[in-house]
């Protein structure tokens, strides 16, 4: 049926009553192998993804880090346990439990709303996780800041405040991200997207002099952005700013390993550039190219 597949092919009896079936209708499309019904309460298209189906027999909403992949949100970590929202008073081991009031009542499929997600991943997950997830939707223009800082008021949300504080625009990429947060904890001059004559943008300028840039799995899938970053790098080196590369495991795997090589250049570097100084650098609108 349409009305269970615009859902995610799984939903409640109630819900698709509620949306203009007629109980008929349900009873034909069952008897018919068209429509499963999984238990009392619960229709199911086959082949209807697993994880959804959890999640409504537990009449529950995937929510938090499980629900990223639904919503496209960048992820540090998958989950160990799936998140549900629930109100029903279900608890259980298998699952981490969210029960924070929805913004976004009324879903009548077993995903929760975008902005409900990204709350409860502020809640829940470790600062790093839960800033890059609200970051790529933000990136995006799907969610609004104030919004998010509308719902965490109070003591209890200090930490969740602290992350959506951190949120910027222009990251590509979730490493990006991680990156930039890990220079500026570390005390670094860290600019993010820097337009450099004869260079192009690059992804981060440390103290005015050290250029950085990220790559992702894209750079060891295409020889022409692998040839075009190389005369980037000359064109830098030219200019006399050095530069580093690093990769999704340097970053996210050997965080103090990239920290030493960026100490390294630009304790070297200070002794050339003693205060901050770019003569021809120009930092680009998050989001443009030149």
């Amino acid at each position: 049926m349409q009305i269970i597949g615009s859902v995610g092919g799984v939903a409640l009896t109630r819900a698709v009553v509620a949306r203009g079936a007629a109980d008929a209708a349900i009873r034909s499309a069952v008897r018919s192998g068209d429509v499963l019904r999984l238990e009392r309460g619960v229709l199911a298209l086959p082949g209807a993804d697993p994880e959804l189906i959890a999640a409504m027999r537990a009449r529950a909403l995937l929510t938090c880090v499980s629900a990223a992949p639904r919503f496209g949100l960048w992820q540090l970590k998958t989950a160990a346990k799936p998140h549900y929202w629930q109100s029903n008073g279900r608890r259980s081991g298998s699952c981490v439990s969210h029960r924070r009031a929805l913004t976004r009542p009324g879903a009548s499929g077993a995903v929760a709303a975008l902005p409900d997600v990204l709350l409860h991943a502020l809640l829940c997950l470790p600062p790093l996780e839960s800033l890059v997830m609200v970051e790529s939707a933000y990136n995006r223009g799907d969610i609004d800041l104030g919004f998010l800082l509308r719902h965490l008021g109070g003591n209890r949300c200090g930490k969740a405040r602290d992350v959506v504080a951190r949120v910027e625009r222009g990251a590509d990429s979730l490493l990006e991200t991680l990156a930039r947060v890990l220079f500026r904890d570390a005390g670094i001059a860290t600019e993010t997207q820097v337009w450099i004559d004869g260079v192009g943008r690059v992804d981060f300028l440390l103290e005015g002099f050290l250029i950085v840039e990220i790559d992702g799995l894209a750079f060891h899938l295409e020889p022409r952005q692998f040839k075009k970053d190389r005369r980037r790098d000359n064109s830098a080196v030219a200019q006399g700013l050095p530069v580093l590369r690093f990769f999704y495991d340097d970053v996210v795997f050997a965080p103090e390993s990239v920290l030493a090589q960026v100490r390294e250049v630009l304790a070297r570097g200070s002794l050339r550039w003693p205060q901050p100084h770019r003569p021809s650098f120009e930092a680009v609108e998050p989001g443009t190219w030149r």
